[in-house]
């Protein structure tokens, strides 16, 4: 038999769950509208989507890869990503009350130097109707490697080992 407080304590439980998962259509939006403004360059729109605390993991070898922690720097890689003129199509959106799954078409076309067209996956974790994870997988790391390692290069030493 359940005492009046495990009742309680279950109850509290049940109710604070849903703060955190949305329906799997509320969470495909959030990522939409992380489509959308990332299409528009908007900077504010991503943000508006992220968690302050985010975490987006970048696969690879190259300047712009390894895991973005908070929204701050989370917004610098994307700053970056648009400044090499890196566009992303959404082909597919699947989603449960927790994540969202995403394959994408992404590509550039800059005149002169090496290029990538492949496809993504995303795997974002949605929490309070934010991003508070994402990680990104790419189906041809060497040529997403190739691409970024020509877009960006390393500051000259000994000023690339200064703080």
């Amino acid at each position: 038999m359940k005492t009046a407080g495990t009742l309680a304590l279950t109850a509290a439980l049940l109710a604070a769950f849903p703060a955190f998962a949305g329906s799997p259509e509320d969470n495909i939006k959030v990522v939409q509208d992380f489509f959308a403004a990332y299409a528009e360059n908007d900077l504010n729109g991503i943000a508006s989507v992220m968690d302050q605390d985010i975490r987006w993991h970048i696969p690879g070898r190259h300047p712009l890869s390894g895991t973005k922690t908070g929204r701050a720097e989370v917004l610098a890689f994307f700053e970056q990503l648009g400044e090499a003129g890196f566009k992303a199509e959404p082909i597919y959106f699947g989603a449960n009350e927790t994540h969202v799954i995403d394959i994408h078409r992404g590509w550039s076309n800059v005149e002169g130097k090496p290029n990538v067209d492949t496809t993504w996956a995303l795997v974002y974790r949605i929490e309070n109707g934010k991003i508070v994870e994402a990680t990104n997988l790419s189906a041809d790391q060497d040529a997403a490697n190739t691409f970024f390692w020509s877009q960006y290069t390393l500051a000259p030493l000994p000023q690339r080992l200064s703080r």
